[in-house]
């Protein structure tokens, strides 16, 4: 890793609280998103993820988020390098999904290459992670509306199926940079919780067993091999690359999708995988969030409910964005080939069948990697009996190995 000297001579330096206000006061896209107000800031660091520094800034006259990435990764330490570009990826991310979506991405303000820092806009209270709104057993009843609309128009309007092959390759070039974020992707999703690394941990002893259950499987490992294959080669959409509940920020009537710095060219799949394996994670962590006053079986219906409306409303709206723009740029069906509308609907059906089922294997591998990889969620480990936490998570891995 660069040294600190190394890493100025780059033009970076890592922000606290003191030196970010002087930064912002110099940089005019950020005293403008304040009001010009920057004599008197409100500055705290909220980062609660495992790579970068997260800053909400507030003054008389508006207010701003700035993020910047660390040369390493912040839960683990400079022991574990990583590359600061992957601000750049995710500025971009952010940029090119909002105007695809901008009702459910923030506005990026002010992006610093060098400094890997972006400024974007706040999203207010009573805006909460998702993830602590299900722990919460707040029902959201847009969620799936606004996500399945997020991901239609992100994944399609990326796509071949809007795109000729041309632009399609040089989007996919920007973003082949961000390989390091892939790597990283491949090595926690797809490789250590198959193998003894000294990254993975679970609700030991009571999953011991288990974790050497999911290293011992044979046909599990094969089918991850075709989803790490797949992740790798499959260049199919921009996708966001960290769809978890922890990347969106919610209320009742407002869905926001944040954080895209894993983001790359690569299977639709991987996103939807993500989200919809992310609200199953949250439906088997309800029994451990339940209690005499509220034993969550209501609540547990409403996520059953969400996730087969994400799936079905992102189906219709992705295929109607489809059939919108089916005489279009896009290469991967050319009119002049599916020129009748019953040819053109097996297609379709094919294609989405195909798609749903890549949703599955990677919602799969990303829930077994919560609960005997690296990272876990807060739905699990929020759960203090740790026994109660395992017989929740281990529900989850039967169901998985089972399927």
């Amino acid at each position: 890793m660069a040294t600190a000297a190394e890493l100025e001579a780059q033009g970076f330096r890592p922000l606290d609280e003191t030196s970010l206000v002087a930064y912002i006061r110099a940089t005019p896209a950020l005293a403008a998103s304040l009001g010009g107000r920057v004599d008197a800031l409100e500055v705290k660091e909220v980062g609660d993820g495992n790579l970068n520094f997260v800053y909400i800034v507030l003054s008389d006259g508006g207010s701003v988020v700035v993020k910047q990435a660390l040369p390493y990764i912040r839960c683990v330490g400079d022991s574990w390098p990583m590359t600061r570009e992957r601000a750049y990826f995710e500025a971009s991310a952010l940029q090119e999904h909002g105007r695809l979506c901008p009702d459910h991405v923030p506005e990026v303000y002010h992006f610093d290459r060098a400094m890997s820092l972006i400024g974007m806009r706040y999203i207010r209270p009573p805006h909460i992670i998702l993830r602590k709104g299900l722990i919460a057993g707040v029902q959201y009843p847009l969620l799936a509306e606004h996500m399945a609309e997020y991901m239609a128009r992100t994944l399609f309007f990326t796509s071949l199926l809007y795109n000729s092959t041309t632009d399609h390759k040089k989007r996919v070039a920007q973003y082949c940079g961000n390989v390091e974020l892939c790597r990283l992707t491949e090595q926690v999703v797809f490789s250590d919780p198959y193998r003894v690394s000294k990254f993975n941990h679970w609700t030991s002893p009571f999953l011991d067993k288990d974790a050497e259950a999911v290293r011992e499987d044979d046909g599990l490992k094969l089918e991850i091999a075709e989803l790490k294959s797949m992740f790798i080669e499959r260049a199919q959409a921009l996708i966001h690359g960290d769809l978890h509940t922890g990347s969106i920020m919610v209320t009742t009537d407002s869905t926001q999708v944040i954080d895209p710095e894993f983001a790359f060219y690569g299977p639709m799949g991987y996103d939807i995988g993500a989200f919809l394996g992310n609200l199953i994670l949250a439906y088997f962590a309800q029994d451990g969030q339940a209690d005499q006053a509220n034993d969550r079986k209501d609540y547990k219906e409403w996520i059953l409910k969400t996730i087969e409306e994400s799936w079905n409303l992102f189906q219709q709206k992705f295929v109607g964005l489809w059939n919108k723009h089916k005489d279009g740029n896009g290469d991967a069906f050319l009119p002049a080939i599916y020129n009748n509308p019953e040819l053109l609907s097996v297609a379709q059906k094919k294609y989405m069948t195909s798609l749903f089922h890549d949703s599955l294997g990677f919602g799969s591998a990303k829930m077994i990697r919560r609960i005997v990889g690296i990272a876990h969620v807060e739905d699990f480990d929020s759960i203090e009996d740790a026994s109660k936490r395992a017989s929740c998570e281990r529900r989850r891995l039967i169901v998985q190995r089972r399927s």
